[in-house]
């Protein structure tokens, strides 16, 4: 049997070669169905729609872990090596580095290009946000967000998960941040019905995000761009988000890079203002793009270093 260090190993290697294939079916996609289907009947059954959204995450986190886990038992059965290959696999489709990456640099290219009308395209792709009106800076601004964010939970917080808990606890926390991205919402449709959702995201982020936002600042100095503004403005405006989580990379991000996130946002042609985060000491331009995901790319080196070193220490 491979021990989980290697697994994880080879998984983070795939993911680097091959990214996100749409022709391989996704475990997210399948958590996103059953959660989506779960909601009208829990609805019906359950007149109260905070707990008919706590037997929703009990039920979608708790089917997904179990899933992950016959798939795991059957295919050892059958033979050790088709375990591994499995539990790799798994673990390879709860990280999202190179999809990231890739995204992001697709934003980068045409802005650089001064095709603005293609990177508020491909930023949308990226952001719930209305892009069709944003400028240069904005679509800028747009793109280090969502990367800054995303490195928390498309990459360190699944591979922080992986070491701790193997490919069950990389799928517990992807069900867990699937099912905030489909009901954890402040509106009048899931105010209620997504609070579990919501908490449950908050408190597997807690840790993952800070220590994230953290690696920034040692990835900064290594790429020479401003270590101490990192540390100085996640200190500061780490806080200024509507997320607990969010706001940690963010802060931090926006430091290292030496500009200033947040602002307005429009959804759905309505203005939201969020605090800013961060000093425009250098006007966002496409190459905080290509800059933010060099970060990420060491953050996620650098946690994969921890994750993994102390996983292989332990055994």
């Amino acid at each position: 049997m491979i021990p989980l260090y290697q697994q994880i190993l080879l998984a983070i290697l795939l993911d680097l070669l091959l990214g996100d294939p749409r022709w391989l079916p996704h475990p997210v996609q399948g958590i996103g169905w059953l959660a989506q289907r779960s909601e009208a009947s829990l609805r019906r059954l359950i007149a109260n729609p905070k707990l008919a959204g706590i037997v929703a995450v009990v039920w979608v986190v708790g089917s997904t872990t179990l899933i992950g886990f016959g798939l795991l038992k059957g295919a050892a059965l059958l033979h050790p090596l088709a375990g591994d290959i499995i539990a790799i696999l798994l673990l390879y489709t709860c990280f999202a580095t190179r999809s990231l990456h890739d995204h992001a640099l697709a934003v980068y290219r045409p802005l650089q290009a001064g095709d603005l009308a293609e990177a508020r395209q491909r930023v949308s792709w990226l952001v719930g946000r209305d892009t069709e009106q944003l400028d240069e800076g904005e679509v800028t601004r747009a793109a280090v967000e969502s990367v800054a964010e995303n490195t928390v939970d498309g990459c360190t917080a699944p591979l922080l998960f992986a070491c701790l808990g193997g490919p069950l606890g990389a799928l517990a926390y992807k069900a867990i941040s699937t099912l905030d991205s489909t009901f954890g919402y402040k509106n009048e449709r899931y105010l209620q019905f997504g609070w579990a959702s919501a908490r449950l995201d908050d408190l597997a982020n807690l840790l993952p995000a800070r220590l994230t936002a953290l690696l920034v600042i040692p990835a900064a100095l290594l790429l020479r761009l401003h270590p101490g503004n990192a540390l100085r403005i996640f200190r500061r405006d780490r806080h200024n988000h509507p997320s607990p989580n969010g706001g940690q990379i963010e802060a931090a991000v926006a430091g290292a890079l030496e500009v200033r996130l947040g602002g307005v946002n429009s959804y759905f042609g309505q203005p939201s203002t969020r605090p800013f985060m961060g000093d425009p000491l250098q006007p966002l331009q496409a190459r905080h793009i290509l800059q933010a995901v060099q970060l990420m790319w060491l953050v996620y080196g650098l946690t994969a270093l921890i994750g993994v070193g102390t996983r292989l220490l332990v055994g």
